[in-house]
């Protein structure tokens, strides 16, 4: 299933299509191309190079490990994510190699995340990136070490077909995509100002 962007400029189709599907086929992820997405996110930017990102990842066929990453999700998420051949967590180092704070960690996990989104959309799988996951209990069920902050849970997988899905969950599956505008955002000279070249 597709449900590219209606964007109001043109944008690269890898950027249109990404989207975050519940629905997911019953197709593993073969370990070459899996290994391309971490890949991916190896190259991200950083600050200060830190690179402090972390992805612990479960396989289906790793039936352990699976079942310890399907039990830190609240229920809701569980539910539909059981259904993925490949879950994960992704996880920011908040001191930096000079022993202090670094208050970029989350947001380097997300630019690095980002690139294996959209290396993983270029091969046709697509990322569901849940908030939806207990953080206290993901430390203690991977041994998470306190300096390092649980950012996001992931399902990872190719499209399936939305009908596998419960009736409440196939709705949403289906509703159009919405953003909020660009002049609610984009910025310039002060807060709350439009930027000049955004188009009310």
């Amino acid at each position: 299933m597709q449900k590219p962007a209606v964007t109001d400029v043109t944008l690269s189709e890898l950027i249109r299509h990404r989207w975050s599907p519940r629905a997911f086929a019953d197709k593993p992820i073969a370990p070459e191309i899996l290994v391309s997405l971490f890949e991916a996110a190896r190259w991200a930017p950083s600050s200060s190079n830190e690179q402090p990102w972390v992805y612990l990842v479960a396989t289906k066929d790793d039936a352990e490990n699976f079942a310890k990453m399907l039990s830190i999700l609240v229920e809701f998420n569980a539910s539909w994510a059981k259904s993925a051949p490949v879950l994960a967590l992704s996880v920011g180092n908040t001191v930096g190699h000079d022993g202090k704070p670094n208050r970029h960690a989350l947001h380097d996990v997300g630019s690095a995340t980002a690139q294996l989104t959209f290396e993983a959309n270029s091969r046709g799988i697509f990322v569901h990136q849940m908030a939806g996951y207990d953080v206290e209990k993901a430390h203690r069920v991977f041994g998470i070490p306190k300096e390092f902050e649980p950012a996001a849970a992931m399902a990872l997988g190719y499209p399936g077909d939305p009908a596998s899905l419960p009736q409440r969950l196939q709705d949403r599956e289906l509703a159009p995509r919405t953003r909020k505008p660009l002049s609610e955002f984009v910025m310039s000279g002060s807060w709350g100002h439009t930027a000049s070249f955004i188009s009310k």
